[in-house]
């Protein structure tokens, strides 16, 4: 296959981890997330490390993550909802292949969230409020980022991969699916089961 990287950008809980991971498994391709490799490299959970380092560290070993995966794999790269913030990492991932845009309202986010505890920007006494405050900051970045938009609103994971594939598939012919193997043709004859039953 021709190399390509897809990298998805948007809110937390926007579904760039889920989606994406479907997206590589259903194209045949690896699948990478930013977060997941800065854990790696730094041996403990992002909102473990955050709270003892603050987020400016957080975001220097963000951008140091993000280069190296733009410069080095190809495939779905699904990235961290903060990672736009920078407009080194925005031009990062414009430059190594498509960017998508999940889009989803603080609303629908919310109900998604609103039980998990990993998300240390959302460790508050009002994490709507705080939803609303971060996609204010942030839309315009996504939207500058992006080469497409698909809304994730609606939490339909089938729904947003075949959408999304549809898309890509309209810009990179060699994603298409093969041609399914030809199926037997259906028999016009007498069946033997038949002839004997008569």
């Amino acid at each position: 296959m021709t190399s390509f990287l897809l990298s998805l950008v948007g809110m937390p809980g926007a579904g760039k981890t889920t989606i994406g991971r479907r997206l590589a498994r259903e194209l045949g391709v690896p699948f990478h997330d930013s977060d997941h490799e800065i854990e790696r490299r730094i041996g403990v959970p992002i909102r473990e490390y955050f709270s003892r380092h603050g987020e400016q560290a957080f975001r220097d070993l963000e951008h140091a993550v993000i280069t190296d995966l733009t410069q080095g794999v190809r495939g779905v790269l699904a990235t961290g909802g903060g990672s736009v913030l920078r407009e080194a990492n925005r031009a990062a991932l414009r430059g190594a292949g498509t960017v998508v845009y999940l889009h989803a309202t603080p609303q629908s986010l919310h109900e998604r969230l609103r039980h998990d505890l990993s998300r240390p920007l959302l460790q508050v006494a009002d994490p709507l409020q705080r939803l609303h405050e971060l996609f204010s900051q942030r839309d315009e970045h996504y939207r500058s980022s992006a080469h497409l938009v698909l809304d994730t609103g609606h939490g339909r994971i089938g729904r947003s991969v075949h959408e999304l594939r549809s898309q890509l598939q309209r810009s990179y012919p060699f994603l298409r699916p093969a041609v399914p193997q030809e199926l037997p043709k259906p028999f016009h004859g007498v069946h033997p089961r038949s002839a004997r039953e008569r």
